[in-house]
């Protein structure tokens, strides 16, 4: 196993990292005073579509997508140190158009599209010309466990008829969203993971309603997290991806890589938050001396570094074994990741909240906003119990006496 990035890798990061450094870093602040200027949490600042043309001329764009013609031809090995630099900050994702649930659902459209609905859809998105929404969770029934949607998604000649409620359908509040992929049931009968279907919906076809944007511990994010009504929507039979009772497939193909990105984003975000924590251990002083200076102070550095080294490489030999032996068989790693990555995260921000003391909780470092996203990492894509629950059944399997 050779975790030794490849050359256009190494390229890639070098690349990046000064256009962080030289675009991204300078315009968060800026992101963030037009956001509030315009009085519109969901409005779209002109420094990221400035940022969005820069990193195009630079060659950063749809880095996640390993196919050469719509994207950079990096494997997941290669993209995942690439998302970890993304997740250093809150805007560079969408500013190289790697952002979630974009990313998920051009994959679930590269993929499975037919010829015509990738040039609906996907082409837009891949030019970042539209966002997108993706629209799987319930509120009314657990949908971790994906046979329990209950959204209803039923055949009347030429088209289907959509009935049911969503939430926490990211994307759907961007002012550019235009399109969501929804999961639902086309068959109530039959095997559990044959019943469900994905099919695409304008965001502005006719009885589909924004119903609110949910927050989280009180942040609204700037794409949204939308409460969705859906009453007796029409979309044209053809708007239906793969085939009846793909979608639980579909589900699995799109949340392999997915976990990969928002795992190395974590870590991108957790080693924000530890240099932040040394910066400010060693700026600030008390009782005569930088509490860098202090035993408990330096025991939380060095274990946070620990930590970070420990989910990163478990997180690249996910990658790895993703790329070499498929999703199917790495799925005990993509589990462990999604648990690992998240908790490390969380507690690296934790730990740098308490060093920065009454300001790590303010709006004046993004130290607060990081850990409220973080700790959605732990309920989305499905939460740390069902993942652990997976990892654990193939762990006893071999030790369970076959029935004869």
């Amino acid at each position: 196993m050779d975790f030794e990035p490849s050359q256009r890798c190494s390229e890639f990061k070098e690349r990046l990292t000064a256009f962080m450094d030289e675009h991204v870093y300078p315009a968060e602040a800026v992101y963030g005073r037009q956001l509030h200027e315009s009085g519109d949490p969901h409005h779209q600042p002109q420094i990221m579509e400035d940022l969005k043309v820069r990193a195009r001329e630079a060659g950063l764009w749809n880095m996640f997508l390993p196919d050469a013609e719509h994207g950079a031809g990096l494997s997941n090995s290669d993209y995942a140190p690439l998302a970890e630099i993304l997740g250093h900050s809150f805007i560079a994702s969408e500013a190289c158009n790697c952002s979630a649930p974009d990313t998920g659902n051009m994959e679930v459209l590269h993929q499975f599209a037919t010829p015509e609905q990738k040039d609906r859809w996907l082409t837009p998105l891949l030019e970042g010309e539209i966002r997108s929404a993706f629209a799987m969770t319930e509120p009314d029934v657990a949908s971790s466990d994906a046979t329990n949607i209950a959204m209803r998604i039923e055949r009347d000649g030429e088209e289907y008829v959509l009935n049911g409620r969503k939430w926490w359908t990211s994307g759907a509040h961007h002012p550019h969203c235009r399109i969501m992929i929804v999961m639902g049931k086309t068959q109530t009968d039959g095997p559990r993971h044959r019943q469900q279907s994905m099919i695409l919906v304008p965001l502005d076809t006719p009885g589909v309603t924004l119903v609110r944007n949910l927050s989280v511990f009180g942040y609204y994010d700037q794409e949204g997290h939308a409460e969705v009504d859906f009453t007796d929507v029409r979309v044209p039979a053809s708007n239906l991806i793969a085939g009846e009772g793909d979608g639980f497939m579909i589900a699995q193909a799109r949340l392999g890589p997915g976990r990969i990105h928002h795992c190395m984003r974590a870590l991108g975000t957790a080693e924000r938050a530890l240099e932040a924590m040394c910066a400010r251990a060693v700026s600030r002083v008390t009782f005569g001396q930088p509490i860098a200076m202090r035993g408990n102070i330096q025991d939380w550095i060095a274990e946070s570094r620990i930590e970070i080294e420990m989910a990163r490489l478990l997180t690249l030999k996910a990658a790895w074994l993703m790329d070499t032996v498929g999703n199917r068989q790495a799925r005990t790693e993509i589990a462990a990741i999604k648990v690992a990555a998240p908790n490390v995260a969380l507690k690296v921000v934790d730990r740098a909240i308490q060093v920065h003391g009454g300001g790590g909780v303010s709006q004046d470092f993004m130290l607060a906003g990081a850990y409220a996203h973080l700790r959605t990492l732990r309920l989305a894509d499905g939460p740390d119990e069902v993942h652990k629950l997976s990892i654990a059944r193939r762990e006893l399997a071999p030790h369970i006496p076959r029935e004869e």
